[in-house]
């Protein structure tokens, strides 16, 4: 167990306290990198959801909103694992582990997002979309982070809820309601997110091991853990033909998402033949699957928001 440092304990004693925090050191907190396939999902299940273009209001406030809401769980995630960051060559550099940010700012910089993010959701589509994406901050922060994360190798998978509510945000900013298929869009994330996330963690199962945090590959191994990854990637598969077989998608968009899931699949079985010959799982193996992963789901989106404004 990871003993937590007091908030006002420095980590490092080379810390440099006299540097001045920029701009972009507070962009750093909000994990921007992580925050755009986010907003991606939340945009694009607006435009689903509308069959079309949503509105300039809704949009421009969930482009705004849609930014700071997981930003603000980004900024707790990175004080509250601050001890472990320090520790990872991966989060080593992050702000709150060099103290150009101080864990007091960073805190009031977090809370700033989140009170900010919930009242421009709120006024520029309603409050359903508002309380929606507090409480994706709330489950990403005391649900993973706070807890899942160290304590069990099914964090992620338990955890991707947090990843899965924006496009309730975004279907909920539109619509004001959360129909079958709104649902279908969080069950597509919180599927594909094992196979995503798990395809970094096989990259750095060593960083993981040595702070602790139990990780699949750190626990169950890379064999395991890649079986794990290709029934997540088959339930992905599963889960993107649903809205075909319930009306509301065309025939176009799935044939397009089995072309898609045939890659998934097939980049996922590449890595479990690696593994299953007894061949290490490094950074060259499992980086192409990592990479393809955020694209797919990029272009899924995409292609059911172009399918619902101009084929159903």
């Amino acid at each position: 167990m990871i003993n937590k440092l007091p908030m006002n304990q420095p980590l490092s004693q080379t810390l440099n306290s006299s540097t001045v925090a920029t701009w972009r050191d507070y962009i750093t907190l909000t994990k921007p990198k992580v925050i755009s396939l986010l907003l991606f999902t939340a945009v694009g299940a607006m435009f689903i959801a509308a069959k079309g273009f949503p509105g300039w209001l809704p949009l421009i406030g969930m482009l705004l909103g849609g930014y700071m809401s997981p930003g603000a769980a980004g900024v707790f995630n990175m004080i509250y694992d601050r001890d472990i960051d320090e520790r990872m060559k991966r989060t080593s550099k992050r702000p709150t582990v060099t103290a150009v940010i101080s864990t007091r700012n960073a805190l009031i910089f977090g809370i700033a997002l989140a009170v900010l993010s919930f009242l421009v959701i709120a006024l520029t589509s309603n409050l359903l979309a508002a309380w929606l994406s507090l409480a994706g901050i709330a489950f990403y922060v005391g649900i993973y982070t706070m807890w899942l994360k160290r304590s069990t190798w099914q964090n992620i998978v338990i955890g991707g809820a947090a990843g899965a509510i924006p496009p309730l945000v975004g279907w909920a900013a539109v619509t004001g309601e959360l129909n079958v298929l709104a649902w279908v869009l969080f069950t597509l994330i919180f599927m594909w997110t094992p196979v995503h996330f798990w395809a970094l963690a096989l990259m750095i199962k060593e960083e993981y091991r040595a702070v602790g945090i139990p990780m699949a590959p750190a626990v169950i191994g890379d064999k395991a853990t890649v079986r794990q990854m290709l029934i997540y990637a088959v339930l992905t598969m599963v889960t993107t033909l649903i809205p075909f077989f319930i009306g509301e998608f065309s025939w176009v968009y799935s044939l397009l998402a089995l072309w898609l899931n045939g890659v998934l699949i097939w980049r996922t079985i590449k890595l479990y033949k690696l593994v299953n010959a007894g061949k290490v799982v490094d950074k060259a193996t499992a980086l192409p699957l990592y990479k393809f992963s955020m694209l797919y789901l990029a272009i899924l989106f995409l292609v059911m928001s172009l399918d619902r404004a101009f084929l159903l």
